[in-house]
């Protein structure tokens, strides 16, 4: 199984602006018809894993934009659901490395993982594989951090970067063991 990030981040390392919001993203000169490869990836991945916070932002939404995917929302604040069906919210408060054991003897391949905390704390498990890494042309001066502090450091292998025009730089590391 192999956890999967895909994420945005301004040049100064924030994932949200210091109200949480992401109206920068917007903002920051991107080309709107481009997704920058998000749909190929979403495509290939089996389940959304994501944090509480991420999940919060994601419900002021206009509308839900993962709609037939299993979503689960880590969460130790958030009563427990277990609505796994695709479309559905499941919700637990389970330590990532016995989440992603129990998502593998379920057979799931791919998990994308979503939410600075989350990734920080999957990162130190060892559980995630790949990161792509979006970087933004804007400088947010504060917000949430795209990684929280850890224990140990974590050693990535660059793997490709690609420019757009929009100025946005896209980087994909994968993780050395």
């Amino acid at each position: 199984m192999k956890g999967l990030v895909f994420i945005a981040a301004s040049l100064d390392g924030y994932i949200a602006d210091a109200d949480e919001g992401l109206d920068w993203l917007q903002a920051s000169g991107g080309d709107p018809a481009e997704d920058y490869g998000y749909a190929t990836f979403f495509d290939a991945v089996d389940v959304l894993l994501m944090g509480r916070s991420t999940y919060r932002t994601v419900l002021g939404f206009d509308a839900w934009p993962y709609e037939g995917r299993r979503v689960i929302v880590a969460s130790r604040s958030l009563p427990a659901s277990t609505d796994a069906s695709p479309g559905g919210v499941e919700v637990t408060g389970e330590e990532v490395a016995s989440l992603f054991d129990r998502l593998a003897a379920d057979g799931i391949e791919r998990v994308y993982v979503d939410g600075g905390r989350l990734i920080s704390s999957c990162l130190e498990a060892g559980l995630i594989d790949e990161l792509i890494i979006t970087r933004v042309p804007v400088v947010l001066g504060g917000g949430v951090p795209l990684f929280s502090a850890m224990a140990r450091p974590v050693e990535l292998q660059h793997i490709a970067t690609r420019t757009f025009p929009s100025g946005f730089v896209q980087s994909h590391y994968g993780l050395l063991r």
